[in-house]
C-alpha cells in the first residue's frame, strides 16, 4: 500500500546541524560506552527519527555490534555501518552533521548511533518528510532505502524490507528491546521495483533455488570452467556485512572482489552473483580462485548470532549440490574455510562457525528420532486459525487432504499447531507445504521456544512437497501452541499452512 505524502522542500543540512550542535559543540555530549538503550533514545531525539526504526536499521546492519571499530568488508563502521569507500561516504557525512571526529564515529557506539541517525534524517529531509510524517515509521521507507546507498533500486528495496521485517518481528538483544508492531511501509518509488524475494526475481542459472543478481564484470573473470580449470573446492566465507550490503558491494566496480553465492542469515535465502563457470575473486589466491566456488554467508566472524540453522541448512544443500555436480569430495578437504586457503590473511568463517553441524548437513547425516509428532492442518483439536484462512486442495504437493491459505497482512493473525511436548529439551522442527509461484516468498514460521518466540522465514515458492527443516530449538514440556505461521510479512504471495513435524533426536 502506498500512502499519499506531502512533499516539502528539503531542509538544508545546516538546519539539521543546528539541531545537533550548540556553539560549535555537540548538543548531546557523547559518553564512552553509554548503555545502548540510552544511546538510541538520545540519537532518535536529536534527529527526530523513530527510535524503533533506528534500532531495526542497526540490527539489520550489525545485530547491534560495533565490532570494536573494525571495518566491514565494504568499509562500514559501528552499529550503524557508517561507510567510507569510493562510492559511499556516509561516515564523512556523519562527521559533517554531528561535528564529531571520524575516529570517534568509528569506534564509539553512542557517537556512531548519533551519526547514523543524522544521516538517515538527511535522507528524510530530501524526501520532504515534515514533522507529522516523521512520526510514522512507515513513511521512512524510502529514506531507509537511500541510507543503504545500494547499487540498484532492487537491492535498496531488499535492504529496506529487511529493516521493516525486524519491526514486525521485534528485537531483544544487547539490552535493547523493540516490541513487534504493525507498520505499513510506504515504498513510494520502490513499490514498482523488482522484488528479489518475489516470483518475478530471476532464478539462478546454476542453482535454481537461488536468485540471480550479476556482480560487476570488474569483480570477476569470465572463464569456461570446467574446460579451462577443474572445480575441486568449495570455499566458505563470512561477509563481514549484511546480505543486501554484500550484494550491493559485489555490484560495485571498485570492490574488486566477488563470490559465486551469498547466503542470508535469517532465512537461508541464496543469491548467485557469478556463474559457476567463471572465476570469482574471493580466495585471495589465484590458484584457489581458479579451482573453487566461493560461498559468502551474511554476518560477522566474531558474532555467533548470525549463524542460524536456516543458513547452515540452505548453504549445506547448495554445497551438496555443487559437490555432486563437480565431483568435489564431501569432506573437509573439498570444503574449506577462507582461512584455510594457502597464504590467507582472513580468519573467516571463524571459531563460531560450526563445522560439525555444517558437514553433517552436507553429507545428509542425522539420527533416528527418539520421539516425533506430526500435526496437520486437519488434525482435530491441534490446529487453530481464524476465518481469514481459507482451505484448498489445489496442489497435489499437499500433506493430507487439504491445506490452508491466507493473504499476507500487517497484522497478528497466525495459524497455530499445538503439540504435547513430552520433556523439556532440544527438538527439530520441520514444516510441510505445497510450493507454487504464487505462494509467499518469505513466510514467517514462529517457534515457541523456551526463551521466547523465534521466527524463521521460508520461501514457499519452491521446495514444496517435502519436509523442510526450520532448525533445532529448545522447547518446554507440556501441551501448547508450539509452531505457528504468521501472515505478517513483507513477502509477496499467499501464506500457506499445511503440516508440521516436531522430533527429538
Amino acid at each position: 500500500m502506498t500512502l499519499a505524502r506531502t512533499r516539502l522542500a528539503a531542509l538544508a543540512t545546516s538546519i539539521l546541524a543546528v539541531l545537533l550542535i550548540t556553539a560549535g559543540q555537540p548538543a548531546l555530549a557523547v559518553v564512552k560506552d553509554a548503555p545502548l538503550p540510552a544511546a538510541f533514545a538520545k540519537a532518535a531525539a536529536a534527529s527526530d527519527v523513530p527510535r524503533d526504526l533506528l534500532v531495526a536499521l542497526a540490527y539489520a546492519e550489525t545485530h547491534l555490534d560495533g565490532h570494536n571499530g573494525e571495518p566491514s568488508a565494504s568499509g562500514g563502521y559501528g552499529l550503524m555501518h557508517l561507510v567510507s569507500n569510493p562510492s559511499n561516504h556516509s561516515l564523512e557525512k556523519a562527521a559533517e552533521l554531528t561535528k564529531l571526529p571520524v575516529e570517534q564515529l568509528r569506534a564509539d557506539d553512542e557517537a556512531n548511533i548519533l551519526g547514523g541517525a543524522a544521516v538517515l534524517r538527511t535522507h528524510a529531509d530530501a524526501l520532504g518528510l515534515d514533522e507529522t510524517a516523521r512520526k510514522d515509521p512507515g513513511r521512512w521507507y524510502q529514506a531507509v532505502a537511500k541510507y543503504s546507498n545500494s547499487s540498484s533500486p532492487e537491492i535498496a528495496r531488499l535492504y529496506a524490507d529487511a529493516v521493516y521485517e525486524q519491526l514486525g518481528l521485534g528485537i531483544d538483544t544487547r539490552g535493547v528491546q523493540v516490541k513487534p508492531q504493525e507498520v505499513t511501509a510506504d515504498r513510494g518509488e520502490y513499490a514498482k521495483t523488482r522484488d528479489l524475494n518475489a516470483q518475478a526475481a530471476v532464478a539462478s542459472p546454476d542453482y535454481p533455488p537461488a536468485a540471480w543478481v550479476a556482480a560487476s564484470t570488474s569483480n570477476y573473470r569470465v572463464s569456461s570452467r570446467e574446460t579451462s580449470y577443474n572445480i575441486d573446492r568449495v570455499v566458505i566465507h563470512v561477509t563481514q556485512g549484511s546480505y543486501a550490503g554484500t550484494i550491493s558491494w559485489f555490484q560495485n566496480p571498485s570492490a574488486q572482489v566477488s563470490a559465486h553465492y551469498v547466503v542470508k542469515s535469517s532465512s537461508g535465502a541464496i543469491t548467485q552473483m557469478v556463474r559457476d563457470k567463471d572465476v570469482a575473486w574471493h580466495a585471495g589466491n589465484s590458484t584457489y580462485n581458479n579451482r573453487s566456488i566461493g560461498i559468502e554467508h551474511e554476518g560477522f566472524v566474531a558474532d555467533a548470532s548470525w549463524f542460524t540453522d536456516a543458513m547452515y541448512r540452505a548453504s549445506a544443500a547448495l554445497t551438496r549440490a555443487l559437490c555432486d555436480k563437480y565431483g568435489i569430495p564431501k569432506t573437509r578437504t573439498g570444503i574449506i574455510g577462507h582461512n584455510e586457503v594457502p597464504g590467507a590473511t582472513h580468519t573467516d568463517p571463524g571459531s563460531h562457525w560450526n563445522w560439525t553441524t555444517y558437514m553433517n548437513y552436507v553429507t545428509g547425516g542425522g539420527g533416528t528420532p527418539s520421539w516425533t509428532t506430526t500435526v496437520d492442518n486437519a488434525t482435530s483439536g491441534q490446529f487453530t486459525a481464524s476465518a481469514n484462512w481459507g482451505t484448498s486442495t489445489y496442489s497435489t504437493q499437499r500433506y493430507g487432504a487439504d491445506y490452508r491459505f491466507a493473504d499476507p497482512v500487517s497484522a497478528s493473525d497466525a495459524a497455530w499447531y499445538s503439540a504435547a511436548i513430552p520433556t523439556a529439551g532440544t527438538y527439530q522442527v520441520e514444516v510441510w507445504y505445497p510450493a507454487d509461484a504464487g505462494y509467499n516468498s518469505s513466510a514467517p514460521y514462529i517457534v515457541a521456544t523456551s526463551s521466547g518466540n523465534q521466527t524463521v522465514y521460508v520461501d514457499q515458492r519452491a521446495g514444496g512437497g517435502a519436509w523442510h527443516s526450520l532448525g533445532t530449538f529448545s522447547l518446554n514440556a507440556g501441551t501448547y501452541n508450539a509452531v505457528g505461521i504468521s501472515r505478517w510479512t513483507s513477502g509477496t504471495g499467499l501464506v500457506i499452512a499445511d503440516a508440521v513435524r516436531i522430533s527429538r533426536q
